[in-house]
């Protein structure tokens, strides 16, 4: 969202270095000075926690670097020696592993706000998209930083995983070939997926530029959907929103320090903390809890026609991503905001659900009330967006959408109050 610059050098070297490298004035006109809509709620802060969340990760990635060791006989001892010798390796370890489960809740939450609200839709698709690919990056980034430890639950899904990729007719055995470096998950495998999860970080933070570049184009969205109608809808960044999502960002530093310090392996698996055994198969291999839903609908795909189970299952994973791409060309409606859209806000609750109850079935072996669980909540997950989404534009009679934002607030009595005041 295009706006005057307000940024005003204050010193003889600003002037000089505004001159020739704005810098400083890019920054004032995009988090100091940048009009945003008043009426943005919490919901909005995740942006802020994730960018925060993002350095935590590269910062105590980069210091865990400087002691671990990528070989099959020594990563898995390197990581007790940061734990026990490390001066404060612990907390490095620690943080850098709660901080990642942090990441995934917060991306999870800042995407379904997005799809509460309809951020998806023009003329934020660019953003969305850019959005998307942050979330497989972040996807490929946390897999291969979980078979770093070299434990029996890393070994074991790294073996699941990667096996995926023989499913790809003609290439599948090459590809295989190269992501191990040989014939099997081993010393080679694990030096290429720590080059990859360290360079993949940096890969993160440069897209996240870009998304935030997006979002400053046409402005934020906000909870009712509407475009801004001019400086009467909007406040300054600062220090209007830098001090709620201030508050928002304390609340949840305080959240991930009471996993660090109180609970700091309650969501890893007694498992991994076994050295890597290629002989030894777990009774069940399970990835991390953010994983799950997609680790559900791999397995709940039955054979369909000619084609066996796990392909299918490949293929439906992949698809409930590449789905998220198309979201804003399978949304028919006009309406930006589920508050003004009754249909659509109850089936969005259900797909809540889904996604909950994915995770759960996921974390179970695939048979039983699990799997028809798995089933069933795959098959609205799909539904949701190739069906109910694109009819429900066609059915759904939205509520009346204000016409602007702070029309609602003000009113008329606030306008006359305005004219005689002066």
């Amino acid at each position: 969202m295009a706006h005057a610059s307000t940024y005003k050098p204050r010193s003889g070297f600003a002037r000089w270095l505004d001159s020739r490298l704005p810098i400083m004035r890019l920054a004032h006109d995009s988090f100091v000075d940048f009009p945003t809509p008043k009426n943005l709620n919490y919901w909005w802060t995740f942006g802020g926690i994730l960018s925060v969340c993002l350095v935590i990760l590269i910062v105590s990635g980069v210091a865990l670097s400087m002691h671990y060791t990528p070989h099959a006989d020594f990563a898995f001892a390197s990581v007790e020696h940061i734990m026990r010798d490390v001066n404060y390796g612990w907390l490095l370890r620690y943080m850098h592993a709660n901080s990642s489960s942090m990441f995934f809740l917060a991306v999870y939450i800042h995407m379904l706000r997005g799809l509460y609200y309809g951020s998806y839709k023009e003329p934020r698709e660019v953003l969305w998209i850019l959005g998307v690919m942050l979330f497989i990056l972040m996807i490929a980034s946390a897999f291969l930083g979980y078979v770093l430890p070299w434990g029996q639950m890393s070994f074991w899904a790294a073996t699941v995983i990667t096996n995926l990729f023989g499913v790809i007719p003609f290439i599948g055995d090459e590809v295989l070939a190269w992501l191990w470096g040989g014939f099997g998950v081993d010393g080679p495998t694990l030096n290429r997926f720590y080059s990859l999860h360290y360079l993949l970080a940096f890969l993160i933070a440069g897209v996240v530029v870009l998304h935030i570049w997006a979002l400053h184009v046409p402005g934020n969205n906000n909870p009712k959907g509407i475009d801004v109608k001019g400086p009467q809808d909007t406040i300054p960044f600062h220090p209007y929103y830098t001090v709620k999502d201030g508050f928002a960002l304390g609340v949840f530093l305080i959240v991930l320090a009471l996993l660090i310090f109180y609970a700091p392996n309650i969501l890893g698996h007694p498992d991994n903390y076994i050295p890597a055994d290629p002989l030894t198969t777990p009774e069940h291999i399970v990835p991390e809890w953010y994983f799950l839903p997609f680790y559900a609908i791999l397995r709940a795909v039955p054979d369909i026609l000619f084609i066996p189970a796990k392909t299918a299952g490949v293929i439906a994973m992949l698809l409930a991503i590449f789905t998220l791409f198309l979201l804003p060309w399978l949304d028919s409606s006009k309406v930006r905001s589920a508050r003004y859209r009754p249909l659509f806000k109850q089936f969005f609750w259900i797909f809540v659900i889904a996604c909950v109850a994915l995770g759960w079935a996921g974390s179970q072996s695939p048979e039983g009330m699990a799997l028809l669980v798995a089933r069933i909540s795959t098959l609205y997950y799909f539904a949701f967006f190739w069906v109910i989404m694109p009819l429900l534009g066609v059915i759904e009679t939205p509520k009346s959408v204000p016409d602007s934002i702070s029309k609602p607030v003000l009113g008329s009595g606030s306008a006359a109050a305005s004219g005689t005041s002066g």
